[in-house]
């Protein structure tokens, strides 16, 4: 029997129950039609693809919807992606610019 079923729990420890949880891509389906804006980044600008290691992801700790792969360079997966914008907001190098989708003719009105 665990700490936890006993009710022997801490308050400390209770937290950090609580923070082993971690997102998991695609828990609500391929939401990436849902976005107006796309992240596009800059490889150029990106600190861990400048030094070719896993550094900085402030992108994947931030991103909701944990569809940025860690890497040197991290990848965004468009298919889960919503478009909120927080990992352009949060990257310190200013490395991820969102973009408008591109316009496209099943939003058009049909005569």
């Amino acid at each position: 029997m665990s700490a936890h079923e006993s009710g022997s729990v801490s308050g400390m420890d209770a937290r950090r129950e609580i923070s082993m949880a971690s997102p998991a891509t695609g828990e609500a389906g391929a939401t990436g039609q849902w976005r107006n804006n796309r992240p596009v980044m800059d490889p150029a600008l990106c600190l861990a693809a400048k030094s070719g290691k896993v550094t900085c992801q402030i992108c994947w700790v931030f991103c909701p919807d944990g569809c940025i792969a860690k890497g040197a360079g991290p990848v965004i997966d468009l298919t889960y992606c919503k478009g909120c914008g927080i990992c352009a907001e949060e990257c310190p190098a200013g490395a991820i610019e969102m973009v408008p989708e591109a316009v496209h003719g099943a939003c058009e009105i049909q005569p």
